[in-house]
């Protein structure tokens, strides 16, 4: 089938620097290019669900992982006073 692709300079510049290394013309080197792809493609759509494995953190209940930042921050800004305040 012949057909008209408008390619992107570095996609064109790839393909023509794989057809110099195989020494195949450009037609089968975006070809086989092609294929891979597109079996990459079909093969990455897998069934299989993604699952997490919890484990338990080691944290003593009421203490929220999320604003440890913000504790340091706090500290951070006592200290600052403090030592602000210092002559």
């Amino acid at each position: 089938m012949r057909t008209t692709v408008t390619l992107d300079p570095d996609v064109a510049r790839m393909l023509n620097d794989q057809a110099a290394r195989s020494r195949k013309s450009f037609k089968e080197t975006l070809n086989n290019a092609l294929r891979l792809g597109l079996a990459r493609s079909s093969e990455s759509k897998s069934t299989e669900t993604f699952k997490i494995e919890a484990r338990p953190m080691g944290l003593r209940g009421g203490i929220d992982p999320a604003r440890f930042n913000s504790l340091s921050d706090e500290l951070d800004a006592d200290r600052f006073l403090e030592e602000s305040r210092q002559p």
